[in-house]
């Protein structure tokens, strides 16, 4: 089985001053201990990289890339995944509803992957098991 780990995951786990952090700090070491691939996209990655660096600096970021990274099975996104992904974004017509996102569902729903670690509404919205509830 395999566990989607979503940007907000990343963050919560990252920033101590997250109003999620402790419960998200559990529930990550929880998922680090079970037999659970993490599952993300390189489209996480550079959102996560983005965010960390902006929020909490060059040491968060490096700690996220040296101990966090190295845990994760990556999916690469194609341009067919992209494409369906951008397809869904627009259709929703919702500005909230980044492209991140539904590139995520995309890879979810191709890999079928069903639970995710994520704050994110949107995940819940689309059918998904979120972790924490």
């Amino acid at each position: 089985m395999s566990i989607f780990i979503d940007t907000s995951g990343f963050i919560a786990v990252l920033d101590k001053d997250d109003a999620c952090h402790t419960g998200a700090a559990k529930i990550w070491m929880d998922i680090l201990t079970s037999e659970e691939t993490l599952v993300t996209t390189n489209y996480v990655l550079v959102e996560t990289c983005a965010l960390v660096q902006n929020r909490l600096g060059m040491a968060a970021t490096k700690l996220f890339q040296e101990d966090i990274v190295p845990v994760l099975s990556v999916e690469w996104i194609d341009k067919s995944v992209h494409h369906a992904a951008m397809g869904l974004m627009l259709a929703a017509k919702r500005k909230k509803l980044s492209l991140v996102d539904c590139v995520s569902f995309e890879i979810m729903r191709l890999s079928g992957v069903t639970t995710v670690f994520t704050l994110d509404k949107h995940f819940k919205e689309q059918g998904f098991i979120c972790l924490p509830a």
